[in-house]
């Protein structure tokens, strides 16, 4: 299994999941709701998705650099850096999820018991 899963493989396993809604219209779905949080983005602004995460953009000041190979100052201007906090169930279902083959729990590591952690526990 590759470590990372690519546009088309994401729409091929939700296509799957859903085989009652045809390949092309998950397509268009998946691209509709990328592009919209693109462009919601791109304005500035913050979106959060309840028991997933949260996006918003960190401003970068300019600063002073300097070129490496000739040593000569230069100035980098200001950027806006997208930034991802993972909400508190997503962090959960994956602890648990590599803490499954070490034998440990969430509990045992220190962190919360979310309410997807009390279904999983043994």
């Amino acid at each position: 299994m590759p470590d990372t899963l690519s546009r088309s493989e994401f729409i091929a396993r939700l296509a799957r999941s859903m085989p009652s809604v045809p390949a092309p219209q998950v397509k268009d779905a998946v691209k509709t709701l990328l592009d919209s949080l693109a462009e919601y983005l791109a304005t500035g602004r913050r979106i959060e998705i309840r028991g997933f995460g949260s996006f918003s953009l960190h401003a970068i000041p300019p600063r002073l650099a300097r070129n490496p190979k000739t040593g000569e100052e230069l100035t980098v201007g200001y950027k806006r850096r997208l930034h991802f906090k993972p909400g508190q169930d997503l962090k959960n279902r994956v602890n648990h999820a590599l803490n499954v083959g070490r034998g440990s729990t969430p509990k045992q590591e220190g962190g919360r018991l979310g309410e997807a952690d009390r279904e999983h526990r043994t």
